[in-house]
């Protein structure tokens, strides 16, 4: 398993750490998401094989968010 820390912006509430957290449980390979919503942190198990980077990005920008650096 690989792990990344992604900053993510725009969230204000539980409810957009909800909607973040759903967002990127979705792509396929990510085993386990975790977001520390004071922190604006998203960290993120997955299999390099199968998700990265850009997934992780389009998944939470589809869901409404941003992603920083």
């Amino acid at each position: 398993m690989t792990q990344i820390e992604l900053k993510v912006t725009g969230m204000t509430c539980n409810h957009c750490k909800a909607a973040v957290e759903k967002a990127v449980s979705s792509v396929k390979g990510v085993s386990k998401v975790v977001v520390d919503l004071a922190r604006g942190k998203a960290t993120i198990s997955y299999d390099a094989n199968q998700a990265g980077l850009d997934a992780f990005k389009a998944a939470i920008e589809a869901a409404g968010y941003g992603v920083a650096g």
